[in-house]
């Protein structure tokens, strides 16, 4: 398995920084989690195009998390390159609602008659793919947010938070993972309710067990103050701070 970082960052415009997106090469399939604005991109600086995604996932459906994925689709109907291969798009409760909704909105531009779209909802359960399997359970975050757990062949993982609050779910779902990606978005001295700060993704972390940990989703204030070192008051094995472009081998 694979993790590339595509984005690191939030809402919030950065030079550094992208908005949240990242890949996870499972099985010899693409899967792209969360798709903030400038993720195709930064896809093709990793040298990805969109016809190489198999599946997509979304943690939850605020605009730095899926803003790419109306571009994504036009792009995929692009004449010179149209994509061709069936796209799996994957989301909490209430993403299918949504989905319908842009397709409302943007209609034939969204959809090709040379492949199809299958959308699915996916929560507090497991699903078997060919080459992987997923665990998604429920966050607290918002009503949608929605974690994930991908498990390949060989029993390698790596899990997913998207925006969370610390709840038992976000530990269980990180249990003895080999990588574990958790939002932290600011310091612990401006914690807001439904984010995690780097005390708390170190007390996740120690409490799941996890092999390695992979902080992202930083807002500027992250890059002023040791997150690190705030992180290893709970937690003592490998931390890695993401930057987009990160690539990351299990």
């Amino acid at each position: 398995m694979e993790l590339i970082i595509l984005g690191s960052g939030t809402c919030v415009p950065s030079l550094k920084r992208g908005s949240p997106g990242l890949i996870i090469k499972a099985g010899g399939e693409f899967l792209l989690f969360d798709s903030g604005s400038g993720t195709i991109r930064r896809m093709l600086e990793a040298g990805i195009t969109y016809n190489d995604i198999d599946y997509i996932f979304y943690s939850h459906i605020h605009p730095d998390h899926v803003a790419d994925l109306v571009p994504f689709l036009f792009a995929s109907k692009y004449a010179d390159m149209p994509r061709e291969k069936n796209l799996d798009i994957t989301g909490g409760r209430g993403f299918k609602k949504f989905f319908k909704k842009l397709n409302g909105v943007y209609g034939r531009w969204l959809e090709s008659e040379l492949y199809k779209i299958n959308v699915r909802k996916i929560s507090n359960k497991t699903v078997e793919f060919d080459n992987f399997k997923i665990t998604a359970k429920p966050l607290a975050h918002s009503k949608e947010s929605t974690g994930y757990r991908v498990e390949a062949e060989n029993g390698k993982t790596i899990v997913f938070s998207g925006d969370t609050d610390y709840c038992k779910n976000i530990v269980e779902l990180g249990r003895n993972a080999d990588i574990f990606i958790l939002e932290c978005s600011l310091p612990d001295e401006k914690r807001v309710a439904g984010h995690l700060t780097p005390s708390l993704c170190g007390k996740i972390a120690a409490e799941s067990k996890c092999k390695k940990l992979v902080l992202t989703h930083f807002y500027p204030s992250c890059d002023t103050v040791d997150i690190a070192g705030m992180c290893r008051k709970y937690y003592k094995g490998e931390i890695a701070l993401a930057e987009d472009l990160m690539k990351i081998v299990v």
